[in-house]
């Protein structure tokens, strides 16, 4: 193996290391403003904290709301508060804005309630820390929304990212690509539906532990040659594996909720987002292969041929942590 995919091979390697820390840590706060009527609103912030420690964020809402006192109490990894506020007017209409968020790397996902049963989901970051509650959300505001936090999920779930990397080792030709993520697709497609709409209902922790499993069943083949059932019809174990993965994703998408009056767009546009997400990592990795093949000097025929060569290292890279997931989930049972 030559300098260059030596180099490119530790990459992977430090890379799916690092991830085992990583994955699942980024988790945004949380803000509910529930209608109770024209000028009363029910407010829930959940804020992430570690022990005591909690992000230093809260909500602004306008100088004419008066609030209640609020009840706080911890949650598994969370801080969460609820009170009860008066706005003469309502708050059609008004900014509402979260104070630090700015100078944090948190996201907040701010859903409001409205008393006819529609609702306004809203992702705010630290450039656009604030919204304005709306009399009604249209179709394209949702279809901003729910796309935003489909990319987002699928390139903050590490745990998803290293299984589609582990399939494109496996598969080595574009042609069983396209067939391999199209059933994988499918497949998260379908249970993502299914659970989001409650049609299905899995505890989402054994969920999660069985993601880890896929991910080390498929670094165990791309480590051993990829000579078994997976190498043969990777498309099967990209559709078995991504009913898996469907219903990891509806987990997130259930965390956010849909709002009720737009609930078949909303899904369909966390989706899209999924998917859009996904061929943003794909891409990323095929550029860095081909750029490995180009320094490698002739090392390697083309981008697969790198990508088989440097095989064996990055199993370890996506299996060693996807193990250390699997075991920790696991343990998580009985936590």
């Amino acid at each position: 193996m030559s300098a260059a995919l030596r180099a490119g091979a530790l990459a992977l390697l430090v890379t799916g290391m690092s991830a085992a820390a990583a994955a699942h840590e980024v988790r945004p706060a949380y803000l509910e403003l529930r209608e109770r009527d024209a000028n009363h609103w029910d407010v829930l912030f959940k804020v992430p904290a570690k022990a005591e420690l909690r992000l230093g964020i809260s909500v602004c809402l306008p100088e004419r709301c008066v609030g209640s006192e609020r009840v706080a109490r911890a949650a598994m990894g969370a801080h969460v508060e609820r009170w009860r506020v008066a706005c003469a007017g309502g708050l059609v209409g008004e900014r509402v804005a979260i104070d630090g968020l700015p100078v944090t790397r948190t996201d907040v996902l701010a859903r409001v309630e409205r008393a006819d049963g529609s609702s306004q989901t809203v992702h705010l970051t630290p450039d656009t820390p604030d919204f304005r509650v709306t009399g009604r959300t249209s179709w394209t505001a949702v279809a901003h929304t729910y796309t935003e936090l489909g990319v987002e999920h699928i390139l903050l779930g590490l745990d998803h990212l290293l299984f589609v990397l582990a399939l494109l080792f496996l598969v080595g030709s574009a042609t069983r690509l396209i067939g391999t993520v199209t059933a994988f697709t499918i497949a998260h497609s379908l249970t993502l539906a299914a659970a989001t709409l409650g049609w299905l209902s899995v505890a989402q922790a054994p969920v999660e532990a069985a993601i880890a499993l896929s991910i080390v069943f498929v670094a165990v083949e791309v480590a051993h040659g990829a000579t078994g059932l997976a190498a043969r019809k990777p498309w099967l174990v990209a559709f078995a594996f991504g009913l898996l993965h469907g219903l990891g994703f509806a987990g997130a998408l259930r965390a956010v909720g849909l709002p009720d009056d737009a609930i078949p767009a909303a899904l369909a546009f966390f989706n899209v987002g999924v998917e859009l997400g996904q061929l943003v990592f794909v891409a990323g990795v095929f550029a860095l292969l081909a750029a490995m093949h180009a320094l490698a000097r002739g090392a390697a025929r083309n981008t697969w041929a790198v990508a088989a060569r440097i095989a064996r290292p990055a199993a370890y890279a996506i299996g060693i942590p996807a193990a250390f997931w699997l075991i920790q989930r696991t343990a998580g049972f009985w936590s």
